[in-house]
């Protein structure tokens, strides 16, 4: 089957208005011709993808999913059309990943130092999704965390860092200096297994509200200081490794140079202490 990309931006818009009359809106198309494109496209599936009511719509299991995959498609097709776009202007640009609490700054000034005129746009990850922008052509590098999918990837490790327990400061465990694996047995640990959310915004709002607890890198700790949430070292805890990424298929210029600078950079900057206050 085909994909008709006019009809999964069609199924996009009724998923993030959730009724059709305001979707067929933004859409400048009448409603009744919506929901015949809709209907179709369940059909073409084989799957319903909404639950309908008389005054709304509800996403089903296969429509969560679908909305998903929809957002991830449309930024590459986005990036596609603008890397044609760039090119037929004779333009460069290069794009880089970061997981939360990581930071690309120093490697990006000593980049564009030597190469000034490639642009470098950079591009902040969700929590769980990691090398996913590597693999659908969002970015060119990613400065991520391990563990990911590193196959059809070429990693180059940059340091380790550790992780800290984060718990609401009601919780019985707060006023310790320091944690081992065995306190948290029996803990609601919140990860992408458990309960995956849309930020780490709102998983720390989560952990401060007493729905659970969560082990975060030390970085994003600092990154995320806030008055109702306590984060303690936990001793027994191994490192994660942190490294940037490219795709072993897509190192054309000038994501080699890239990759050879930042990698200096990056391990300078994780070897000096950070300044005291």
């Amino acid at each position: 089957m085909d994909l008709d990309l006019r009809k999964l931006r069609y199924f996009t818009a009724v998923a993030e208005h959730g009724q059709f009359g305001r979707a067929a809106q933004e859409l400048f198309i009448t409603q009744p011709v919506l929901s015949r494109q809709i209907r179709a496209f369940e059909q073409e599936l084989g799957c319903a993808l909404f639950t309908r009511t008389t005054r709304s719509v509800e996403l089903t299991t296969a429509g969560r999913q679908l909305y998903e995959e929809a957002r991830r498609i449309a930024g590459v097709v986005d990036t596609a059309l603008r890397r044609v776009q760039e090119a037929a202007r004779g333009e460069q640009r290069l794009v880089v990943a970061f997981s939360p609490g990581l930071h690309v700054s120093v490697a990006v000034r000593a980049f564009t130092a030597r190469r000034p005129e490639v642009a470098v746009d950079v591009l902040p990850l969700r929590w769980w999704e990691q090398d996913a922008p590597l693999r659908d052509g969002r970015a060119h590098v990613g400065f991520l965390r391990r563990p990911f999918d590193d196959a059809g990837l070429r990693t180059v490790p940059i340091g380790r860092e550790s992780k800290v327990a984060c718990l609401p400061v009601t919780h019985p465990l707060a006023d310790r200096p320091a944690l081992t694996t065995a306190d948290l047995d029996g803990e609601p640990i919140l990860d992408s297994r458990t309960r995956r959310t849309s930020s780490l915004e709102e998983k720390f709002e989560l952990i401060a509200s007493g729905q659970g607890i969560a082990l975060v890198p030390a970085s994003v700790s600092g990154s995320y200081s806030r008055s109702d949430l306590r984060y303690l070292p936990v001793t027994d805890f191994p490192p994660v490794e942190t490294c940037l990424a490219v795709p072993e298929r897509d190192c054309a210029d000038p994501v080699p140079e890239f990759l050879a600078v930042a990698t200096g950079a990056l391990r300078r900057a994780a070897a000096t202490p950070p300044v005291s206050a």
